[in-house]
Order: structure tokens, then C-alpha cells, then sequence
């Protein structure tokens, strides 16, 4: 998938939805999470200037690798990450969408940090607000709070599992991602 294949099937956003759509779409509450990301970034889009269509593309996408014809680690965002890359998607995003909400936290829980390294950690405004809107939309798709989501996410997950240990490390490591987002957000408004 080129850039320019892209510009003909509607554009990286209409791309990132109907991949979204098609391996997203058949996993119910995972696809209601996604839509609502996908709209949160949709309105986070001047916190990050002219990168607004990467954003919205990686939030559609944030979520690919848990389609199980694609799931080779069980590992999500690395998982989507490849598929993304051997599908052609921009580096950009493919990089987003592997570093996603503190991939790295869990990726070093899981023995994947190597792995995860492969693609780019990109520190910007565009990942911020990622993070911002995964992280902040709760499982069914509604608004929360960056602790509330948090707090949602580690009641699902016992002490031992990586996922809570992980959440353990990344809580406070990536709170100042959502702080910045809102504060770009305001600066940006109109007073």
C-alpha cells in the first residue's frame, strides 16, 4: 500500500478506518473502544498542528494487533506494528501505533523490548495525544479520566500479570503525555 494508493482509496485516515473496520470491526467491545479513540483523536487534532490525519490514522489503528489473524505475539502492539509495516501503512504511524500508551512498559515485562525497538519511539505532540485518547476513552467507549482509565485498566489484571506490572511503571511515566495534550489544547482555543 503506497502513499499514492492511499490518496486513491480516500486518503491515510479512510485507509487506518477500513483497516480498522475489517480487523477491528469483528471484536465488539474492542471495536466500540476503537471508534470512540478514533473520535477522541478526531477532536485532539489542534493540539498536534498539521499532523492531524497521522494522529487520527493511528488512533483507528492502535488496536489491529489484537485481530486474531494477525496476533503472533499476543503481544498487541508490536503485533499491529508488523502487520502495519508489511501492509505498506507510513513509518510514522507504524512506529505510533507500536509505541502506543506505553508499549514499552509491557514489552520489557513481556521479553519484547528487542522486539518493540525495531520501530521508532517517537517523543512529540502527536504521540501525547495518542496516548491522550486511548487513555482516556474507556473499554465501552466512554470519556474518562487518564487515573480512571488507568485504574479500570489494572482492575482487570491481577498483580502478577505483566500487564499490571507494567501499568505499575508506566502510570506516572506517561500522565504528563495527557497534561501537555490539554495544555496545547487551551493554548490553541480561542479566548
Amino acid at each position: 500500500m503506497s502513499n499514492t494508493h492511499m490518496d486513491e482509496r480516500g486518503g491515510l485516515v479512510e485507509t487506518a478506518r477500513e483497516v480498522a473496520r475489517r480487523l477491528v470491526g469483528p471484536l465488539g467491545r474492542r471495536w466500540v473502544h476503537v471508534q470512540a479513540v478514533g473520535r477522541r483523536a478526531e477532536e485532539l487534532r489542534p493540539a498536534v498542528g498539521g499532523d492531524g490525519d497521522v494522529l487520527v490514522a493511528a488512533a483507528w489503528l492502535h488496536d489491529v494487533g489484537y485481530a486474531p489473524e494477525i496476533a503472533v505475539t499476543r503481544f498487541h502492539p508490536l503485533d499491529g506494528a508488523r502487520y502495519l509495516a508489511d501492509a505498506g501503512f507510513p513509518v510514522r504511524v507504524v512506529g505510533l501505533v507500536a509505541h502506543h500508551s506505553g508499549a514499552r512498559f509491557e514489552a520489557a515485562e513481556r521479553g519484547l523490548a528487542a522486539e518493540l525497538a525495531a520501530f521508532e519511539l517517537e517523543d512529540s505532540p502527536v504521540m501525547d495525544a495518542l496516548i491522550t485518547a486511548d487513555l482516556t476513552t474507556g473499554p465501552d467507549g466512554q470519556r474518562y479520566t487518564y487515573s480512571q482509565r488507568i485504574d479500570e485498566i489494572m482492575s482487570r489484571y491481577p498483580a502478577g500479570d505483566p500487564v499490571h506490572r507494567a501499568w505499575l511503571m508506566a502510570r506516572d511515566a506517561l500522565e504528563p503525555a495527557v497534561a501537555r495534550t490539554e495544555e496545547r489544547m487551551r493554548a490553541g482555543q480561542p479566548r
